[in-house]
């Protein structure tokens, strides 16, 4: 982080310099106390289950350099050594200071959202430009309206290039992180279903994603997939747009595709004209080829060449509990579990669909938000697990039922995580593969670890 001020900081949030300590510059930034090292700057944030006011002294005592809260709890006189700034909202006041700081920064912002892809298309495309340019990306889920400044405070001016993640669970989400980061290049790997219980409809989460454009200029660019059936008839004026897709008429689609059991290669043809590049990504999926192709645009345009680009997804770093195939002595694991949605569903089942074995299993669990609709897409889940010709698919969770009602015969339904552990370990024998996927919050890598124990003398692809 480079250093920031007191007063620039105060003038950022909008604060009031309550109390002027010792230090007056600062170059990292903190949102839990257990974490801050001498000083720092600590941000007193408030959720359901805490407020961050409380524990100001925690902070000081810790050796924070600058407090930013929003309710004073403690007397002034027993604080010393340290500045506080006393603002409205300390939610507002980090995305505030986080647009402040994006501003001293000379690093070209690249946005990524979608309600699928958004990590994928994040590690490849960092991938792509790693070659030619020093490049920062999201870490883990730091892709909300707090970790997302998180990620801005995290860069200085040497890295050349910012790949950020923007995630969102109803309208306003992306506006506000936009306006902090100000993207330069923006791309939306799709349209589905995932938050429809907030929003509604996919009218809404197609508006959801668009706000990553709210603050171009003439000179930014959209890219977009446009085998996404939502995202191929939007009428988009505000900049230029670049699409991509495998099905669909677009700038950059792909050819001469071959699918592995743990990577993908492919060609392309930009705006009609075959190139002769082979690209090769160490990831399995016809998704994984949608997501590279927007990768290929952005770097691209950013001007790296073909040849280029391919060394860079050579050296591809995926994050972790995606689609990371692991192969034991008995059968192979396709640990998917960091999240789970119908078209993520649909991904990992294709994968698994493809992978030359012998029984096919699957372990599925809930897929969360989808509201009144939760139903009807866990039934069309199994029902697509069924035509990828699943042999055997094990689930956990609310809509056990729903799974059932559209796999039919095979389908073994279970409330106790222990119990399906056991029976899916009973089942599995040599040369099958089992996908685990479901929602981050049903914890399924519990699962795979058990799996990963029975399986021992594993080696990991990935």
């Amino acid at each position: 982080m480079e250093t920031i001020t007191l007063n620039e900081i105060a003038r950022a949030v909008d604060g009031e310099i309550v109390l002027k300590g010792e230090v007056q510059e600062y170059n990292y930034i903190c949102t839990d106390t257990r974490k801050i090292n001498k000083g720092d700057i600590y941000i007193a944030l408030k959720g359901e289950n805490f407020n961050g006011n409380n524990f100001l002294m925690d902070a000081v005592f810790s050796g924070a350099g600058l407090c930013i809260i929003d309710e004073l709890k403690f007397d002034l006189e027993c604080i010393s050594n340290v500045s506080i700034v006393k603002v409205h909202d300390t939610k507002k006041a980090l995305l505030y200071l986080a647009k402040y700081y994006r501003k001293k920064l000379r690093t070209k912002i690249i946005g990524i959202t979608g309600s699928t892809g958004k990590t994928s298309t994040k590690d490849l495309t960092s991938a792509a430009l790693s070659p030619r340019y020093k490049v920062f990306k999201t870490q883990g889920n730091f892709n909300n309206e707090i970790g997302l400044p998180l990620m801005i405070f995290s860069l200085d001016n040497s890295y050349d290039i910012a790949v950020l993640e923007m995630g969102m669970s109803n309208l306003g989400e992306i506006h506000r992180m936009a306006e902090a980061a100000l993207p330069d290049l923006a791309i939306i790997t799709n349209v589905g279903m995932t938050h429809i219980e907030y929003l509604k409809t996919r009218d809404n989460i197609l508006k959801a994603k668009l706000e990553i454009t709210d603050y171009f200029n003439d000179e930014s660019l959209l890219i977009i997939n446009s085998d996404n059936d939502m995202l191929k008839t939007i009428e988009y004026k505000k900049s230029k747009v670049i699409s991509t897709g495998i099905e669909s008429t677009a700038n950059y689609s792909a050819y001469d595709i071959s699918l592995g059991d743990d990577f993908v290669k492919f060609k392309i043809c930009v705006d009609g004209i075959k190139q002769t590049e082979e690209f090769f990504v160490n990831v399995p999926g016809r998704h994984t080829i949608n997501n590279a192709l927007l990768a290929i645009v952005c770097a691209r345009t950013l001007g790296l060449e073909f040849n280029e680009i391919n060394e860079g997804f050579k050296a591809l770093e995926k994050t972790s509990m995606r689609l990371d195939i692991i192969k034991g002595k008995k059968y192979t694991i396709i640990n998917d579990c960091y999240n789970a949605n119908p078209d993520s569903m649909i991904s990992g089942l294709e994968v698994l669909k493809n992978y030359k074995c012998n029984k096919k299993a699957a372990i599925l669990g809930s897929m969360r938000e989808l509201g009144k609709e939760g139903y009807n897409a866990h039934k069309m889940i199994g029902e697509y697990a069924r035509t990828c010709g699943i042999d055997l698919l094990i689930t956990l969770g609310e809509y056990n039922d729903a799974f059932k009602d559209g796999f039919g015969e095979n389908c073994f339904t279970f409330e106790d995580y222990g119990e399906a552990i056991k029976f899916a370990i009973d089942s599995l024998n040599a040369n099958d593969a089992v996908i685990v996927k479901a929602s981050r919050s049903m914890k399924f890598e519990k699962i795979v670890e058990k799996l990963k124990e029975d399986n021992t003398g594993v080696e990991h692809n990935g």
